[in-house]
Order: structure tokens, then C-alpha cells, then sequence
């Protein structure tokens, strides 16, 4: 199994003058170390209207700079959201290959649909509709990297032929993933051959086992999107290592379940004006948890439920073979959920790539 970094990019209130700029500092910071320390790759996010929560609203132009201050992680988009108008498939193709080229092949192009109600409505988008633009946008973005001159007439998008470029650097195209919260979806994701994302929050690695069964399944009966079938699966979790886990536990006492509850929440009010109740989020949420409360995913519950890796180094070795051996293939690490100082994350990734990737390799 591989380890990943992954970013939302919170940007903590109060904001002053340099606080976006100190934010997006330190995650480069952060992940040319872990280039230099040989993570696999690094994931973020694209979020709009978050506020706190996160900044990678133009995940694209962050993957520039990435590129050019590493040599060898590779760089995903964990996700590139399909549904229009966040993103038209021809400006996502052509940003996409042109991140490919700058990087030298080093792109994982993970796709999503989005998930919270400020966004979608923000952007004017049906939430039924979010569905099949993400499976015809996967089909438009196939034929401009793939074909020399490409044309497409469907329900949501239609170019008359034309030759897309630049096209991406890896051959035929950069991997393919698919983002899943749902059961139902990690199945459809197996059938379309991509990659899956398992974007399941607050659960122990045992967990994901059904959902990675279904994904399977889908594999069976595979008709991919893409000119190959990226069957590996990853997943994520927020990691925060540390040399003693009392330290580690300090650390991220704020951090942990501040992230879990506000992104709970956030979910939560898509739910509620979708089925167009008068519940509020945290009524919803209360709802989706089966009448916990959003409260109750404090620290302690997180820690003591096995929903994060948050310890010494041989904490982490345990639970990254838990990991493994319900066949994940790239571990995604949250290593900054919300305010953790930079310092401290910094020093998580060096003991996080010379204690522990070791001993999984």
C-alpha cells in the first residue's frame, strides 16, 4: 500500500492580509517534503463557498506551483468537480493535460459530482443532474485527450469537431478515479473502470469492506469510460503522527473532530433541501448518523472508534496494515484537518516517511 497527503485546505479565522498566502505556503512546504521523503502522490480537493473549511477553489493553478517545486509525487485532483458550470469537460481536459505536462506524466485525475448544498445551488445546478453530467463529462474529456478531432452531441454538452489540445503527456491519458460516498456508487465507479476514491468519513478501516465488495462487483461487469481499467482503490482518513501518541493526541484535540462535524454538516444540508424537510443540517446530520448528534463525533469518539491515525509511528504501521489488508492501495492522509501549526505537521510527514513507510514497504 501506498501513502498519500491529502488537502482541503482550511484557512482558520481570524484572516489577516497573509493568511491564504500562509496557508497555501506551508501545504507546498509541506508536500516538498513529502517529494523529498517519497509519498506516492498528493490530493486536494476543489470546494467553493466554504468559507474556513477550505481554499482550493482553483485546485489547477495550485497544481502549477506544485509541479514546479517537486520531482516525483504524483498529483491528483481529489476531485475535479464534472458537473457544469464548475467546470465545462473541454476547459477540464485541457487543464488537466496541461497539469500532465508541466508535472511530466505525474497526474491522477480523480472526478467527483459534488456534495454540499452551497455549492450546487451557488452554481445553479440541479442536484438529479450532477449524476449524468459527471458520466457525459467523463465521456467528452476521454475524446479530447484521446482523439485528434473530436466532436459531441449529447444531453448536457455539444462541440462541433475540433482538435482539443494540449494533450496529456501520459499515454493514452492520466488515470481515471471516480469519488464514492455511497454504497451504490462505489459500484457504478467499478463498472466504469475507474479507480475509487472512497470518500467514507468516520469509520475503522473494517468498515469499508461491503463497499469495497461492491466495487468489485462493478469491476465484473466493467464497460470502461477510459482507454484502460484503473482498478486500484483508495481511501482517506485524518493522520497525524507524532514521537509519542500523548503528543500526537494534543496535537489534534481541536483539529479532528472540528473537521469531521463541520464537513458532516455541510453534507447534511444538501440531504435536508433535497428532500425539502424543515430539518436544520444538525437535525439532518443527527438523521444520517442514526440519531447521534454531530457533537457526539468529538475527539475521543474518533480516536477510540479507530477513525483516524493519530499516534507514534507504530501506531501507524498498525493501522495502515488494517488499511491494507482490506485492500486499499493508496492511503490518503488528511495531515492538516484545521489548525494544526505547520511545524507540527511538518514533523508528522518526515516521521510518517522515515518510521513507518519503511516498514510497509
Amino acid at each position: 500500500m501506498k501513502l498519500a497527503l491529502m488537502y482541503e485546505l482550511p484557512v482558520p479565522r481570524p484572516w489577516g492580509p497573509d493568511s491564504a498566502y500562509n496557508a497555501f505556503e506551508n501545504t507546498l512546504q509541506q508536500i516538498e517534503l513529502a517529494d523529498r521523503l517519497g509519498f506516492h502522490s498528493v490530493w486536494t480537493v476543489e470546494h467553493h463557498f466554504l468559507d474556513e473549511y477550505s481554499f482550493s477553489s482553483a485546485p489547477g493553478v495550485f497544481y502549477g506551483a506544485i509541479a514546479a517545486r517537486t520531482e516525483n509525487i504524483r498529483i491528483g485532483h481529489g476531485v475535479r468537480l464534472l458537473p457544469f458550470p464548475y467546470n465545462h469537460p473541454v476547459r477540464a481536459a485541457e487543464a488537466a493535460a496541461t497539469v500532465d505536462i508541466l508535472s511530466k506524466g505525474r497526474l491522477e485525475f480523480g472526478t467527483g459530482r459534488s456534495g454540499t448544498r452551497l455549492e450546487i445551488e451557488g452554481f445553479g445546478i440541479s442536484p438529479p443532474d450532477t449524476r449524468p453530467m459527471w458520466e457525459e463529462a467523463l465521456d467528452v474529456i476521454v475524446g479530447c485527450w484521446t482523439e485528434e478531432e473530436f466532436s459531441w452531441d449529447g444531453e448536457f454538452f455539444k462541440l462541433p469537431p475540433r482538435g482539443v489540445v494540449p494533450k496529456p503527456m501520459q499515454a493514452p491519458h492520466p488515470p481515471i478515479w471516480g469519488a464514492s460516498s455511497s454504497a451504490d456508487s462505489h459500484e457504478i465507479i467499478g463498472q466504469k473502470g475507474l479507480g475509487l476514491l472512497s470518500f467514507s468519513v468516520a469509520v475503522p478501516p473494517e468498515a469499508l469492506t461491503k463497499r469495497i465488495g461492491r466495487y468489485h462487483e462493478g469491476l465484473e461487469q466493467v464497460k470502461p469510460v477510459g482507454k484502460f481499467v484503473n482498478n486500484r482503490i483508495a481511501t482517506f482518513a485524518q493522520a497525524h503522527c507524532a514521537e509519542t501518541t500523548a503528543e500526537a493526541h494534543n496535537d489534534s484535540r481541536e483539529a479532528f473532530p472540528w473537521y469531521i462535524q463541520t464537513s458532516l454538516k455541510t453534507i447534511a444540508e444538501l440531504g435536508a433541501w433535497q428532500e425539502g424537510t424543515n430539518l436544520g443540517s444538525y437535525e439532518y446530520a443527527r438523521k444520517l448518523l442514526g440519531g447521534m448528534d454531530l457533537t457526539d463525533l468529538d475527539f475521543d469518539y474518533l480516536v477510540n472508534n479507530e477513525t483516524v491515525l493519530c499516534g507514534d509511528p507504530d501506531h501507524f504501521v498498525s493501522m495502515c496494515r488494517r488499511y491494507e489488508a482490506v485492500g486499499v492501495d493508496v492511503l490518503l492522509l488528511l495531515v492538516q484537518s484545521y489548525n494544526i501549526p505547520h511545524e507540527k505537521v511538518m514533523r508528522s510527514i518526515e516521521l510518517i516517511g522515515t518510521e513507518v513507510m519503511p516498514k510497509l514497504s
